[in-house]
């Protein structure tokens, strides 16, 4: 039964959850150990409910059906953050792995696109049931999802979800994989995950905002980011930025005056 189906699927997230809580658990003080991986459990069990509701909603014969695929592509999300953070980068995980607190700015965003899905849905309950059209942001989101979670394992422990002001002793120019593609991989997997999620919702005023939002929020990021990285390696970055694009639509990265 879907149900019996659904909560298999929460359940395999909460054990995964147990395997990052104790990740976490054997590198942190004795002190923090007391509430550390209770805090982790909750939010674990939270985004493992959520994921079931989101798969019931997937299967629902109702306008609310491809809202469970973004519920399902939402919770995914911040989860597979923390998991793969916890695998591939344990020294730098702590409760803001899971991204939940990213910021007011994305906090605001995602409540905008439920309250125009809802709103959308009551007065124009068939501009929600474009399937194709909802099928194609699903798609953007598996790719966007699947290139950063790419991204994150190809720089291990050069990964971190904090831009680095000072380049540590292990810290190193990663340029295989993925980064051989596109210069910042993560932040490309991202954008396209976020615009999406909106396709998917077939939300055309959340669509137009994100799109622009974000592209501007990733601008700034990765010129941010480079000024570091040139920082860090000199010549061998400004020789990768020759060869390698951003991977993001109409942003070049920070400009350098020979």
């Amino acid at each position: 039964p879907l149900s019996e189906w659904a909560v298999c699927l929460t359940g395999g997230l909460l054990i995964s959850g147990r395997v990052a809580a104790w990740v976490w658990a054997l590198r942190q003080p004795v002190t923090e150990l007391l509430l550390g991986p209770f805090q982790i459990a909750i939010r674990a069990c939270f985004l493992g409910f959520v994921f079931g509701c989101g798969v019931l909603l997937s299967f629902s014969q109702s306008s609310w059906n491809h809202f469970g695929w973004y519920v399902c592509s939402l919770s995914l999300f911040h989860y597979s953050e923390y998991l793969v953070t916890a695998v591939n980068n344990p020294k730098s995980l702590s409760l803001d792995s899971f991204l939940l607190n990213h910021s007011l700015e994305y906090t605001v965003a995602a409540l905008s696109s439920w309250i125009e899905f809802t709103l959308e849905n009551i007065f124009w309950p068939e501009l929600k049931q474009i399937t194709w059209l909802s099928t194609m942001g699903l798609l953007m989101v598996v790719f966007g999802e699947c290139l950063r979670k790419a991204a994150m394992f190809t720089a291990g422990s050069n990964f971190n979800h904090v831009v680095q002001n000072e380049k540590s002793d292990t810290h190193t120019l990663v340029t295989s994989g993925v980064y051989a593609w596109f210069r910042h991989p993560s932040y490309v997997g991202w954008f396209y995950w976020s615009i999406g999620t909106q396709v998917m919702l077939c939300n055309p005023i959340c669509g137009v905002v994100y799109a622009l939002t974000v592209w501007r929020f990733f601008r700034d990021r990765t010129e941010e980011e480079e000024i570091s990285l040139i920082h860090f390696f000199g010549e061998e970055y400004l020789e990768y930025k020759k060869r390698v694009p951003t991977g993001l639509p109409f942003i070049k990265g920070v400009k350098v005056e020979l």
